[in-house]
């Protein structure tokens, strides 16, 4: 490809990681820009990254399941608009997959990476303290539960990043992460981010006997200042306690999604819909199926308030069992190629970052939406950028 090619289109990835927490139009001009780019550079010669393996159907499937899904939905408003979104970061994990770039272009997208959380938190924190704000949120991220998605992914990626070599850089990104996230009073989101700094800190043990006994310092101090200092994540927790509503209604959610999945079991109701599920269509439905219905035990929330039982009501089996095979080939990439002790930084430091995203895009998708939006394009960047480097040493063996 032309260097005036491969500069726009590295300089539209770099604009896209920047921009990707901070503000929407310009995220998804550079969204464009690199997809128009990519295949620019690579049509005229015909050169898409290599053979067709088990990840390109995996990939192609997942995709294309949502415009399946769009076409067949059980209700009708934004289910296109929720298969885009789908194309948007499934297309961005493809197209880095079939990538070539080289360590330094890898390291400057991870650095774009960083710097633009850096920049949303400083502004996020602004508003907060200066009253602007009532919960600490990254401005094109937006709700609070998600941005602490977006976070516990980053703080996945600077885990390894400091485990990797990243010194007191990497350290400090580390703790501003980590307050960060306490501060988003996601339950769920530190729950997982805390057990996640151990996982990963276990993974380094045959590289290093250190980041394990340093995570379980952090994890212990994290615990500790949160709980004597009556943080509000500790505080919300407990209101929740005595008021007999610790899955903060999640319960009721959740079955109001497993009555929507009932109704439409193949297709659901098409993505982004789940907000059209209200009383009066669940008791129709319910009905129509000769159960009983009890208004008091279902609860009406814009998602389902789980990325597993989200997808089943808004996609059905049919978008369902493609999600699934995408994350169990995630983890078992992850367990298969996992760096050897004398593997260079930068492989460890990818692997950390994909193997952080699945953890907290599975871990909190068991009381929360992931995978989408602006956490679904980080989380998609992180393994397509790993897969992308696995394939280039299974590559190099094999020849």
């Amino acid at each position: 490809m032309s260097t005036l090619g491969r500069r726009i289109e590295l300089g539209a990835l770099i604009a896209l990681a920047l921009f990707l927490p901070l503000y929407e139009a310009p995220k998804n001009i550079a969204w464009l820009v690199y997809v128009l780019a990519w295949l620019a550079n690579r049509v005229p010669r015909r050169d898409f990254g290599g053979r067709w393996d088990l990840w390109d159907w995996l990939l192609a499937a997942w995709i294309a399941s949502g415009f399946v899904v769009a076409a067949f939905a059980g209700l009708h408003r934004s289910e296109w608009g929720g298969a885009f979104d789908l194309l948007r970061y499934g297309g961005v994990l493809w197209l880095l997959k079939r990538s070539r770039y080289g360590e330094a272009e890898q390291r400057a997208l991870f650095q774009a990476l960083v710097a633009s959380v850096v920049i949303g938190l400083a502004f996020a924190h602004w508003r907060l303290w200066s009253g602007r704000a009532e919960f600490l949120e990254l401005n094109s991220v937006g709700h609070v539960n998600h941005t602490a998605i977006y976070i516990a992914i980053m703080l996945g990626a600077c885990t390894a990043w400091l485990f990797a070599g990243g010194g007191v850089v990497a350290a400090a990104l580390e703790a501003l992460l980590l307050v960060s996230l306490v501060m988003s009073e996601s339950r769920g989101g530190i729950a997982v981010a805390l057990a996640m700094l151990l996982v990963l800190a276990a993974a380094w043990w045959p590289r290093s006997r250190r980041p394990l006994a340093a995570m379980v310092a952090v994890v212990a101090v994290t615990v500790v200042v949160a709980w004597i200092g009556g943080a509000e994540v500790i505080q919300k927790h407990q209101q929740d306690v005595q008021a007999q509503n610790t899955l903060s209604y999640r319960d009721g959610i959740w079955r109001a999604a497993l009555v929507t999945w009932e109704r439409y079991p193949l297709c659901g109701i098409g993505m982004d819909n789940y907000k059209l599920v209200n009383v009066e269509r669940l008791k129709a439905w319910r009905a129509a199926a000769g159960k009983d219905f009890h208004a008091q035990r279902y609860a009406e929330f814009p998602h389902a308030h789980s990325l597993y039982l989200n997808t089943l009501a808004e996609r059905g089996i049919i978008g369902a069992v493609p999600l699934a095979a995408v994350l169990l080939a995630w983890l078992v990439g992850l367990l298969r190629y996992r760096p050897s002790p004398g593997a260079i930084d930068d492989d460890w430091l990818w692997w950390g970052a994909a193997a952080g995203a699945w953890i907290v895009t599975t871990g909190v998708g068991l009381v929360n939406t992931t995978l989408h939006h602006e956490h679904g394009l980080l989380a998609a960047i992180f393994l397509g950028v790993w897969l992308s480097r696995a394939n280039h040493r299974a590559r190099g063996n094999s020849g």
